[in-house]
This record gives C-alpha cells, sequence and structure tokens, in this order.
C-alpha cells in the first residue's frame, strides 16, 4: 500500500509546483502571503462538514447492504482511514475498505466495494448536480457533463434491472478472463442492488449536494481573502468550480483526480471570473490543500494509531 501511495504523493507535490510556476512562482507567493489567513479555519470547517455528511452517507450504505452490528466509532475510523487510498491510481486502493469490512463486520469483500462504488456514483450526481446551473449558463461544458452523467445514470438504472444485470453477469461470466471471478461479481451486484434502490440513491445524491456544496463554499470564502469582490457570480462560479473539478478529476482516473481537478479548478477561475493566473493559481493551492490533501493527513493519522488496518501490527507481532 505504502508503493501504491507514493507515486500519488509524489505526484501531487510535483502538481502543486507546477501549477505555482504556471501562476508565476512569484505572483502566487504574493496572493499566499496577503491571503486573509483569518478566513481559513472556516474553509476547513466547511470541509469537516463535508466530511461529516458524508460519513453519514457511508454508514446509511453500511446498512443497506445488511451491516448493523459494526460500531459508530469504528465505522468513523474506517470511513476517515480510506481518504489516503484516494490518491492511489484510480483509486484502487480503496478496494482495502471492502476488506476492513470484512474483518469488522463479516460481510463479503465484493459487498463493501459495492458501498466504495456507490459513494463514488452518488458524489458523482452530487456534484455533477451542483454544477447543473453553471453549465447551462457556459454550454461549452454541456459535452462532457452529459457523457459523464450518461454513464451513471446508466449504471445505477441497469443495477435496478435485475433479468438485464443476470443477463449481463451470465454473459460476463462465459468470458475466460472474467470465469474465474463470476462468483465476486454476482456478490458485488447484490450489494449494489441494495445501495442503488431509488430511495436510497436519492437519499445519498441529497446528502452528497448538500455536503459538496460547503467545499463549494469554502472556495468561495478563498476567494474573497484573495480580494475577489463578493457577490452571487462569485459563489456561483466558485460552486461550479469546486463541482465541475471533481468530475473531471474522477474521470481522469489520476490519482484523487491531482492534476486534472488543479487544472480545471484554475482554468474556470481564470475563464469565468477574468482572475490573473497568480490568483486562480493561488486559490487553487489553497483550496486543494484545505480539501484533498487535509483528508489525506487526517487519513493518515488515523493509520498511525490503528496500524492492524494496514497489517502492520499483526506482521511486527510475527516477526
Amino acid at each position: 500500500m505504502t508503493r501504491r501511495l507514493l507515486p500519488g504523493l509524489i505526484f501531487g507535490f510535483l502538481v502543486f509546483v507546477v501549477v505555482a510556476l504556471i501562476g508565476d512562482l512569484r505572483q502566487v507567493s504574493a496572493r499566499v502571503l496577503t491571503f486573509q489567513w483569518g478566513l481559513y479555519p472556516f474553509v476547513l470547517a466547511l470541509t469537516l462538514f463535508n466530511y461529516t455528511l458524508r460519513f453519514v452517507k457511508w454508514h446509511f450504505y453500511l446498512g443497506q447492504i445488511g451491516v448493523r452490528n459494526l460500531p459508530l466509532t469504528e465505522s468513523a475510523r474506517l470511513f476517515v482511514g480510506g481518504f489516503p487510498l484516494a490518491v492511489t491510481p484510480g483509486k484502487v486502493g480503496e478496494v482495502l475498505k471492502g476488506v476492513w469490512l470484512k474483518q469488522r463486520a463479516g460481510v463479503p469483500v465484493e459487498r463493501g466495494v459495492s458501498v466504495v462504488v456507490a459513494e463514488r456514483i452518488s458524489d458523482g450526481l452530487a456534484v455533477l448536480g451542483l454544477s447543473s446551473v453553471g453549465v447551462i449558463a457556459y454550454p461549452r461544458y454541456w459535452p462532457a457533463f452529459a457523457v459523464i452523467l450518461g454513464v451513471l445514470l446508466a449504471v445505477v438504472i441497469v443495477s435496478q434491472i435485475r433479468p438485464l444485470a443476470y443477463a449481463l453477469l451470465d454473459f460476463a461470466a462465459r468470458l475466460p478472463v472474467v470465469k474465474r471471478v463470476a462468483h465476486s461479481l454476482r456478490e458485488f451486484y447484490e450489494g449494489s442492488f441494495a445501495v442503488f434502490r431509488p430511495r436510497a440513491t436519492l437519499a445519498a445524491v441529497g446528502l452528497g449536494m448538500t455536503s459538496w456544496l460547503g467545499e463549494g463554499i469554502g472556495l468561495y470564502l478563498i476567494l474573497l481573502g484573495l480580494g475577489v469582490p463578493p457577490g452571487w457570480k462569485t459563489l456561483s462560479v466558485a460552486v461550479f468550480a469546486l463541482s465541475f473539478s471533481i468530475v473531471i478529476g474522477a474521470a481522469s482516473t489520476l490519482p484523487g483526480g491531482i492534476g486534472a481537478s488543479e487544472a480545471s479548478i484554475a482554468g474556470m477561475l481564470a475563464l469565468l471570473l477574468g482572475l490573473d493566473g497568480g490568483t486562480a493559481a493561488a486559490a487553487t493551492l489553497l483550496i486543494r490543500f484545505a480539501t484533498l490533501w487535509f483528508g489525506v493527513s487526517l487519513g493518515l493519522a488515523v493509520w498511525a494509531f490503528s496500524q492492524e488496518m494496514l497489517g502492520l501490527k499483526k506482521a511486527n507481532e510475527t516477526g
């Protein structure tokens, strides 16, 4: 896991350097130095608000797949401990959360992974919902919006049409490469059917829209702290830029969306608000630290005090 995380961490550092250089290092440094740092605790508080609602959704999903014996504190530990896994290539490291759920709640790994997938898809639908007004106002983003929305809705709809889903699973089971994991795919589907029920999906997307709106407001506060005039336009662009950058980052399959999300935020702030390169780059770096890297830091702190989550404690005990 350390080997999988290291490239994402290095890549993230390099992206920070590149964003700063593109925005002109001197200008970016000047903007950061003059930033109203008294606003930053509120930005972090809004990020914690996002994490809290996403945890509510995570625990709700666990109930949907039949996990009802997991204490709330343990559920929270697994949820926060999963944050660093987002910076693994393609977020494949998040499969580990399915392993943790099997160890602590006894559910099959595949069902646990279905919760991870449902988190990602509901988050995708939530941020698409938040960015829909912006897409209407700026039609140049419509093609990407429509394609990603279509793919996410197709996954949800197909999961709820059992005959179609079983037919696809039967077809996949006949393929030589897939045959060996056919049982796992069926177990994963059963979990997906439970978490993507219409009511569960609507509740999860509603929670997601509220939680991600918090981070959009966080970007708005950062823009105010950099001297951007307040107002509805600044707020709407901040929410749109933050939301749509999450979609772009997820679609890129890069670790944590690193690179794609930064380019998207900086580009939209410069294009839609007319910010200079230094201000747009500074805002991008500040919001990404307050969201992605703040979460990764919290997750690493959980790992430091919960080494058994990575098997380190057992390895040490056995010599």
